[in-house]
C-alpha cells in the first residue's frame, strides 16, 4: 500500500469534515505532528442525537471537552444536560478573561475567541449542594433503579417489583423511604401475611433483607433524596429569553460516599424523558444533550434488567430527539450492547503503564475505523486537550479520523464564585416550585392510620349510633369504596396538613346522602383534636377519627380498578403519567 503525503492525509481530513449543515466546531487537525488550522474538525447538530462517547484518562481534558460543547450547543439553542462532579462546570456562567497564552492557541487552530456567560441552572440532587433541589418519588423511581441503589440481587430485584405492584394495586403511594417501608412491614406483619402470600413470589425472608436495606439507605441520609416535589425532567428542555438552550448543571458534593445513588439517579432522569417525550424523527438539531458523566458506575456489577433497560433507552430515545454521551476513561467501561450505539467519538489520551492498560489501549483501537494514523501510538502521545475524534457526517457515514486540538471554552474553566451561584439560585423561577420539600399522605400515614384503626375495631354504622358518614366501606360487606378513600385521603390532605389536594372531590349516587362529606359538627370537632404537622403523630391521632375508614386496606386488592400505574422500562412511573 502507497504512503500518503501529510498534504494527501490533511486533504482527506478536509472532505470528510466539509459538512453544510449547524455544526459544533471541535478543533483543528494534527496531522504528522503538525497543526492545521485549514482542517477544522467538526460534529453536526442533527448528528448528535445518535449518541457519543467522550473518554480518556484523568486529567486529559475530558471536562473541557464537555464545557466547550456545552457552550455551542446553548449558542446553537439546544439546552444541555451536565453532571458537574468536581464543581468545575459552574464556570459556565461566568465570561473568561483572555491570556497570551489562551490567546496564542486559540490563534493557532483559527478560533476567534472571546469571554462569554452561558445561562446556568443549578441542580442539588435532594438539595445536597447549591443549587434547585431534585428529587424522584420511590413509585416514580421504580423498582429496578431502587434495586441498584440497594445493590440487590436478581431475585430480590424481582421481588421489589412485586412489592411495587402491590402498592400500586392498593392505592398505596410510595413517596419516599419511609412509605417503601411501611408497606414491607406491612406484608412481613400478621395482618399482611394473607396479601403476602398471593404475591406468589414475595417470600417473607427476602421482604426482611429488602427492609433492612432500606433502614440501611435511611441511616446513610439518603431519604432527603426521594420524596416530593417530584423534579419534572420536562425542566431540562427550556431554552433562555434570547433563545440560548439553558445548561442544567446537577452538582453532587458528596459523590464519593454516594457513586451508586448520583449515576442511577442520571439514569432516572433519562428514563423519564424517554417515557415522556413524543416520538420526533429526524431534527435539524437535538432537543437536548445529554452528557452522563462517570459512565463506569452504570454498569459495574448491574443486573441483566438494568443492563437491558439501559440498552432499550439508549437506541429508542435518538428518536425523540435526545442525545447521550457519555463520559468514562475507556470504551471498555461501556458494555457492547451500548457501545455499539454511540456514533460519535471523542477519545482523550490513554496510558499504557501496567497489562491491563494495554489491552484497554488494543481494545479502544479496535473501536475506531481503518486511519492514516498508528492509533496505538497516538493515544498514548495526545497531549492535554488532544484528542482522536471520528464522527458521523450529515450522510450518517463516519467522517475520517482525525487527532485534534480542541477549542478552548470562552466561560470560566473553573467553579463561578459561591456568590453568583447562590444569586443566580435565588433568582431561579424553579426555586418556589422545588425549593421546599413536603410530607404528603402517603401509603405510611394510610397504613398508620389502618393500623391505629384496627385497635379500636370497626366503627359504627348511623344504625348503630355511629357517624352518619358510615366509614368508607361500601354497601357490600367489607369491600371497600375507592372514592371514599380518596375522601378521606383529601379530608387528611386540606384538613389536617393544610394542604390544597389534588384528589378528586367525591360525588354522592343520585338519591343518595353524602356518604362522603364530612357533617359539620364531626369535621370541626376533628379539626380542633387533630395535631397539624405530618407523620406518625399524625397518623396515630387519626385512627381514632377514621374509625374503621382505612380497616384491612389490604383486601382493597381488584377494587381500585384504572388506578394501575402505567410502568416504563426500569418500572419508573412519573407524576405525569399517573394522571
Amino acid at each position: 500500500m502507497a504512503i500518503k503525503s501529510t498534504a494527501d492525509k490533511v486533504a482527506t481530513i478536509q472532505k470528510g469534515y466539509l459538512l453544510e449543515g449547524p455544526t459544533i466546531e471541535l478543533g483543528a487537525a494534527i496531522v504528522d505532528g503538525e497543526l492545521h488550522k485549514d482542517a477544522p474538525v467538526r460534529l453536526p447538530l442533527a448528528m448528535m442525537n445518535r449518541h457519543g462517547l467522550v473518554a480518556g484518562a484523568t486529567g486529559t481534558g475530558k471536562t473541557v471537552t464537555l464545557h466547550m460543547m456545552a457552550e455551542q450547543l446553548s449558542t446553537a439553542g439546544v439546552p444541555v444536560f451536565l453532571a458537574d462532579i468536581k464543581g468545575d462546570l459552574s464556570g459556565l456562567a461566568t465570561a473568561a478573561t483572555g491570556s497570551d497564552k489562551l490567546l496564542a492557541r486559540t490563534e493557532s487552530i483559527g478560533q476567534p475567541w472571546s469571554g462569554k456567560a452561558f445561562p446556568v441552572e443549578f441542580l442539588a440532587l435532594g438539595g445536597d449542594g447549591q443549587g434547585i433541589p431534585v428529587r424522584a418519588t420511590i413509585t416514580s423511581f421504580g423498582p429496578i433503579l431502587l434495586s441498584r441503589v440497594m445493590d440487590l440481587n436478581e431475585t430480590q430485584e424481582s421481588s421489589l417489583q412485586l412489592v411495587f405492584h402491590f402498592a400500586d394495586k392498593n392505592n398505596l403511594e410510595l413517596i419516599d423511604l419511609k412509605d417503601l417501608r411501611a408497606v414491607i412491614a406491612f406484608l412481613t406483619s400478621a395482618e399482611g401475611k394473607d396479601e403476602l402470600e398471593e404475591l406468589g413470589g414475595l417470600s417473607k425472608s427476602t421482604a426482611g433483607v429488602i427492609l433492612r436495606e432500606l433502614v440501611t439507605l435511611e441511616a446513610q441520609g439518603m431519604e432527603k433524596f426521594f420524596g416530593e416535589p417530584e423534579f419534572d425532567t420536562a425542566e431540562l428542555l427550556r431554552t433562555a429569553p434570547d433563545g440560548r438552550g439553558v445548561v442544567s448543571c446537577l452538582e453532587l458534593p458528596t459523590l464519593q460516599t454516594k457513586p451508586m445513588l448520583f449515576s442511577t439517579f442520571l439514569m432516572w432522569l433519562l428514563a423519564d424523558l424517554f417515557e415522556d417525550l413524543p416520538e420526533a424523527g429526524d431534527l435539524d438539531k437535538p432537543k437536548l444533550v445529554f452528557f452522563l458523566d462517570e459512565a463506569h458506575l452504570l454498569f459495574n456489577g448491574a443486573s441483566k434488567a438494568f443492563l437491558d433497560a439501559i440498552t432499550t433507552t439508549v437506541r429508542l430515545i435518538r428518536s425523540k430527539g435526545v442525545g447521550i454521551f457519555f463520559v468514562t476513561q475507556t470504551p471498555k467501561d461501556v458494555p457492547a450492547d451500548v457501545l455499539g450505539q454511540l456514533a460519535n467519538r471523542v477519545q482523550h489520551a490513554l496510558r499504557a503503564y501496567t497489562p491491563e492498560d494495554a489491552k484497554a489501549l488494543k481494545a479502544t483501537v479496535s473501536t475506531f475505523p481503518t486511519s492514516d494514523y498508528d492509533l496505538a501510538e497516538t493515544l498514548t502521545t495526545a497531549g492535554i486537550g488532544e484528542a482522536v475524534i471520528t464522527v458521523l457526517n450529515e450522510k450518517g457515514a463516519p467522517t475520517p479520523v482525525a487527532l485534534t486540538r480542541l477549542r478552548a471554552p470562552e466561560s470560566v474553566m473553573g467553579p463561578s464564585t459561591d456568590a453568583l451561584i447562590s444569586g443566580t439560585v435565588a433568582g431561579s423561577a424553579l426555586l418556589p416550585k422545588y425549593g421546599t420539600a413536603v410530607d404528603n399522605v402517603s401509603a405510611y400515614e394510610k397504613i398508620a392510620a389502618q393500623s391505629a384503626a384496627s385497635t379500636t375495631g370497626p366503627a359504627a354504622g348511623p344504625e348503630h349510633g355511629g357517624s352518619a358518614r358510615g366509614g368508607v366501606q361500601g354497601s357490600q360487606g367489607g369491600a371497600l369504596d375507592p372514592g371514599a378513600i380518596d375522601a378521606e385521603a383529601r379530608w387528611i390532605e386540606e384538613e389536617i396538613l393544610g394542604r390544597p389536594s389534588s384528589r378528586p372531590a367525591a360525588t354522592p349516587p343520585s338519591g343518595d346522602t353524602d356518604a362522603h362529606s364530612l357533617p359539620a359538627e364531626p369535621r370541626a370537632s376533628r379539626r380542633a383534636q387533630a395535631p397539624r404537622g405530618a407523620g406518625a403523630d399524625t397518623a396515630d391521632a387519626l385512627g381514632g377519627a377514621l374509625g374503621g375508614a382505612l380497616t384491612s386496606m389490604a383486601r382493597s386488592i381488584g377494587t381500585q380498578l384504572g388506578r394501575e400505574l402505567l410502568r416504563g422500562v426500569f418500572g419508573t412511573s412519573s407524576k405525569r403519567r399517573r394522571r
